[in-house]
C-alpha cells in the first residue's frame, strides 16, 4: 500500500507515531510518505537547520517527508496556539494535495482537531480514504486545559469534530473509554478500533540496559519510583500523605520522584513540612537516561487526579513501566486500572486517596520478591504481545487493508 502520514508533528520533534511508525510500516513492505510542518515543538521555535518556506522536502531513513508552512508557537497564549494549529491546517489543505504522491490511504494523527480539514480535502481530491487516530478528545481536553472557555466556540468545535468523524473511513482510539465516548456521540462501534499506544522503544532498550547510578536510596528498603511531569494533573500531594502514613508505621519504604514541572517546589515544601525522610526528589532526565533508576525500583507509580476525564485515558508511562518488567502501582481509575488488572502486573489504588495508596504500596512490599518478579514479567509479556510497536503496527495494517478493500 501507499500510505500517507498526515501529522502536524514529526521527527526530529519528540513526537509519537512519527518516524518509528513510518519505518515499521515500510519494513512491512509499504510505501510511506509524511506530510507535516516545520519542526518547532515543544519550544515553539523552528529547529536549527530548518527555515519556514512554502515547501520543503527531505528524506529520513528512506521516508519521504514534505513540510509545509505553519506559525511556530507552543506557549501559553491561546491566540498563538490557535494560530499554530490553523496555519498548518490551512497550508496542508492548500498545498498538501499537490505536494504528495497519490496514496491508497491517509493516516491522520489527531490532535489538533484542525487536522481534520486537510484530511478531508486530501481524501476527496486524491480519492482515498482516511483513518483518523484520536489521541486527545476535543473539545473535552481543550475546555479542560482552559485554552478555550467560550461555550459557543466549544459547541462549534464539537460539531466540527463530529463532522470529521463522519467523513473518516475508520477511527482509531487509544482506549476502550474513548470508544464508548464516541459511541455516545453517534459514531458506529464497527467504525472504531482500539489500538493501544506503545512507548519509545529505542529509548526503552537503552533504559533496560542501564545500571543504577547510585543516586537513589540504597539498602534493603522498598523503593517506589514516580518518573515524569509533576504538576496539578498528577496530584502527587496525596502520594506524599501516603508516604507520611508509611513513615509513621516505620515501614522500610522510600518514594523517589524523578522529573520536573510546576508542582516540584510545592511538593518539596510539603515533604519538608511533613518531616518526610522517606522521600527523594531527583531532577528531570531523558527516558533513555532514567533506566538505572527504574531498574533499581521495586515498584513504579502512576498517579493522576481523580477526574472523570482520566478514566478513559491511559498515561503513556504505563506502557513504559510495564515494559521494564516492574510491578505497577496504578493510581488512575478506569481504563488504565483495567489494563493493569488484565495484565496482572501490579496493584490498583484510588487516586487522591492516601489510605488506598498506602494499602497498595504495603501490599506489594509484603509480597515475596518472587511474586513481585512474576508481576513484572507479566507486564513485560503483555506489553510485547499487545502494546508494542510491532503489535500496534500489525493492527494498523489490518485497519488500512480493511478501508482500502472497502
Amino acid at each position: 500500500m501507499r500510505i500517507l502520514l498526515l501529522t502536524q508533528w514529526f521527527d526530529p520533534e519528540p513526537t509519537f507515531k512519527g518516524l518509528a511508525f513510518a519505518r515499521a510500516l515500510a519494513a512491512r513492505g509499504h510505501s510511506v510518505e509524511a506530510l507535516t510542518g516545520f519542526p518547532n515543538y515543544p519550544g515553539g521555535r523552528v529547529y536549527n537547520g530548518y527555515k519556514v518556506r512554502v515547501r520543503e522536502r527531505e528524506t529520513i531513513d528512506g521516508i519521504r517527508i514534505t513540510r509545509v508552512p505553519l506559525y511556530p508557537s507552543h506557549d501559553g497564549s491561546s491566540v498563538r496556539r490557535i494560530a499554530n494549529y490553523a496555519s498548518f491546517a490551512a497550508c496542508a489543505t492548500l498545498l498538501g494535495p499537490f505536494s504528495v504522491s497519490k496514496p491508497d490511504v491517509v493516516y491522520v494523527y489527531h490532535p489538533p482537531g484542525t487536522i481534520g480539514l486537510p484530511a478531508w480535502v486530501i481524501g476527496a481530491l486524491r480519492r482515498c480514504p482516511f483513518v483518523y487516530d484520536i489521541q486527545d478528545l476535543w473539545p473535552d481536553s481543550v475546555a479542560a486545559s482552559g485554552m478555550m472557555s467560550s461555550r459557543l466556540l466549544n459547541r462549534v468545535l464539537d460539531r466540527w469534530c463530529r463532522m470529521v468523524y463522519g467523513a473518516a473511513a475508520h477511527i482509531v482510539v487509544l482506549s476502550p473509554g474513548f470508544k464508548r465516548v464516541l459511541a455516545g456521540r453517534g459514531v458506529p462501534e464497527d467504525r472504531v478500533s482500539v489500538i493501544y499506544n506503545w512507548c519509545d522503544e529505542t529509548a526503552l532498550q537503552s533504559a533496560r540496559e542501564q545500571r543504577d547510578t547510585g543516586d537513589t536510596p540504597g539498602g534493603d528498603r522498598f523503593r517506589v519510583v514516580f518518573a515524569g511531569t509533576m504538576g496539578k494533573v498528577q496530584a502527587l500531594g496525596a502520594v506524599l500523605e501516603a508516604a507520611a502514613r508509611i513513615q509513621s508505621l516505620r515501614r522500610q519504604v522510600d518514594f523517589v520522584f524523578v522529573g520536573s514541572g510546576v508542582g516540584v517546589n510545592s511538593l518539596k515544601e510539603s515533604a519538608a513540612a511533613l518531616g518526610l525522610h522517606n522521600v527523594t526528589f531527583l531532577p528531570r532526565r531523558p527516558f533513555c537516561e532514567i533506566g538505572g533508576v527504574l531498574r533499581s525500583a521495586d515498584a513504579l507509580l502512576v498517579h493522576l487526579k481523580d477526574d472523570p476525564l482520566f478514566e478513559i485515558t491511559i498515561p503513556s508511562k504505563t506502557q513504559a513501566y510495564m515494559s521494564m518488567a516492574k510491578p505497577v502501582v496504578m493510581g488512575v481509575r478506569g481504563d488504565a486500572a483495567d489494563l493493569v488488572a488484565a495484565a496482572r502486573c501490579g496493584v490498583v489504588c484510588e487516586p487522591e486517596n492516601p489510605e488506598s495508596i498506602t494499602e497498595a504500596v504495603l501490599r506489594l512490599q509484603s509480597m515475596s520478591p518472587e511474586a513481585r518478579s512474576r508481576m513484572g514479567q507479566n507486564g513485560r509479556r503483555f506489553y510485547d504481545d499487545h502494546l508494542s510497536l510491532q503489535a500496534g503496527v500489525a493492527r494498523f495494517e489490518q485497519v488500512f487493508q480493511g478501508v482500502t478493500a472497502a
